[in-house]
C-alpha cells in the first residue's frame, strides 16, 4: 500500500485536488494542492444540465489531475473523487461522471448535500480548534451553500441549500452595480428559503460563523490587503472581522465588474459571484444576531482527506 492518497472536489465552480502523505498517527502531510476554475454550472445550472461546454472543461481538468495523480503515483484505489450541487441537480450529471471515469480511470462519487455538510465538518474541525460554544458553519458554493450547527464534540444540525452563488446569479436579474430592488429580493429569498435554518439556530444559538472555502477565502484575501496582515499560505485560519466584511459589502454593492475586479485579493472568478455571496452573508450575520466571524481554509476535501488518513494510516 502506497503511503500517498489524494482527494479530488468536483465543485460547481472550481475543481481541487489535494495530495498528500499519511503520517503514522492517521495525520496527514499535504504535499501537492491544485484548482482549476472549471465553472461546470455556469449558464445552465437552473435548467438542471451541464453545457458540452462545461464537459469538455471537466474533462480536461481531470486529465490534468490524473497526470498528477500518475507523478506522485497515487494508486487510483487511494483516491476520492466526489462531486457536489452541480452533477447530482443536472440531468446529465451521472453521464458526465462515466465520461470522466472512462477517459481517467478516477471513479467520481456524486455525494448528497447531507454527505457534504458532513465532510465540510470534518474540514473545518480539522483547521480550527472549535470549543463547546456553539458555531455555525456555513460553505457558500456556486451551487448550494451548506450550515452545520456544531461545536468541537458533535455535530447537531445540517443541511444544504440549493442556493449557491452561481444559482443566485441566473436566477434573478442582478443590476450592476446591485439596485435596492435586487438586494430586497434577495433578501425575501433567503428568508423565504432559509426557514430551515432560523428554527435550527433558535433551538442551538450559535455565537460565531466559520466561513469555509470560495467566498471566505477571497473576502479574507481582500482584508489582508486592506489591513497589512500577513499570513503564511499555508495558514488552516484566515483572518476576517465582521466590520471589514460590511465594509467591503457596501463597496462591492456600489461598485460594477470593472470596480471589483481592481480590489487587491479579488479574482476574476470570484467578482460576480460575490455580490449576492456578501448579501446572503449579511442576511445571515444581521437576521440571526451573529457578532463573530472565523474563516477556515479548509472544507470538503480537507474533510475528505482526514477520512482517507483513517482509512489508510
Amino acid at each position: 500500500m502506497s503511503n500517498y492518497v489524494a482527494t479530488i472536489d468536483l465543485g460547481t465552480n472550481t475543481f481541487h485536488l489535494l495530495i498528500a502523505k499519511i503520517q503514522p498517527n492517521r495525520d496527514f502531510q499535504l504535499i501537492y494542492r491544485e484548482r482549476i476554475p472549471v465553472m461546470i454550472g455556469q449558464g445552465s445550472i437552473n435548467q438542471g444540465f451541464i453545457t458540452p461546454e462545461a464537459e469538455g472543461r471537466a474533462i480536461a481538468a481531470l486529465t490534468q489531475f490524473k497526470s498528477k495523480l500518475t507523478f506522485y503515483q497515487v494508486p487510483l484505489e487511494q483516491v476520492r473523487c466526489t462531486a457536489t450541487s452541480a452533477f447530482r441537480n443536472a440531468k446529465n450529471g451521472q453521464e458526465l461522471a462515466n465520461k470522466i471515469t472512462q477517459t481517467t480511470e478516477i471513479t467520481v462519487d456524486i455525494i448528497t448535500g447531507e454527505q457534504e455538510a458532513e465532510y465540510i465538518y470534518y474540514g473545518v474541525r480539522q483547521a480550527i480548534p472549535l470549543s463547546d460554544e456553539n458555531s455555525l458553519i456555513m460553505d457558500i458554493g456556486g451551487g448550494s451553500v451548506e450550515f452545520i450547527l456544531c461545536n468541537q464534540d458533535q455535530v447537531f444540525w445540517k443541511q444544504s441549500f440549493e442556493i449557491g452563488a452561481q444559482r443566485l446569479l441566473d436566477r434573478f436579474n442582478i443590476q450592476d452595480p446591485i439596485t435596492e430592488d435586487n438586494t430586497g429580493t434577495l433578501l425575501n429569498y433567503f428568508a423565504k428559503n432559509l426557514t430551515p435554518l432560523a428554527t435550527a439556530i433558535n433551538q442551538y444559538h450559535p455565537v460565531t460563523l466559520i466561513g469555509a472555502s470560495g467566498t471566505f477565502d477571497t473576502l479574507s484575501e481582500i482584508y489582508q490587503h486592506r489591513s497589512n496582515t500577513v499570513v503564511e499560505e499555508s495558514a488552516p485560519e484566515l483572518p476576517l472581522t465582521p466590520e471589514a466584511f460590511q465594509q467591503m459589502l457596501r463597496d462591492f454593492s456600489r461598485m460594477n465588474r470593472d470596480q471589483r475586479l481592481a480590489i487587491p485579493g479579488m479574482i476574476e472568478m470570484r467578482v460576480d459571484m460575490i455580490v449576492p455571496a456578501s448579501w446572503l452573508i449579511h442576511f445571515v450575520l444581521e437576521t440571526y444576531q451573529i457578532h463573530h466571524i472565523r474563516v477556515s481554509s479548509y472544507a470538503l476535501k480537507e474533510g475528505l482527506m482526514t477520512q482517507l488518513a483513517k482509512r489508510f494510516s
